[in-house]
């Protein structure tokens, strides 16, 4: 019985119980968007900066080093 498929959800049919989550996730987090400044306010400015950095990068892309060698008898990059 190896690969053989007898049951369950067709290929391609999304799961009924991850959408339902991802939707009651989404009505959370718009909700506590609405807050979010005044929660920020209530911490210590340490704590602000931690929680403002990490979620910076759900909004901001990360920028990554670039190495290059230079030829010094070419001249070129």
């Amino acid at each position: 019985m190896t690969g053989l498929k007898t049951g369950g959800r067709q290929q391609g049919t999304p799961n009924k119980l991850t959408k339902e989550l991802r939707d009651i996730l989404k009505t959370i987090i718009a909700s506590e968007l609405e807050n979010i400044q005044d929660r920020l306010n209530q911490l210590e400015p340490m704590q602000r900066l931690d929680v403002t950095l990490k979620l910076m990068s759900y909004c901001m892309p990360k920028v990554n080093t670039i190495d290059s060698t230079y030829d010094s008898l070419g001249g070129e990059w």
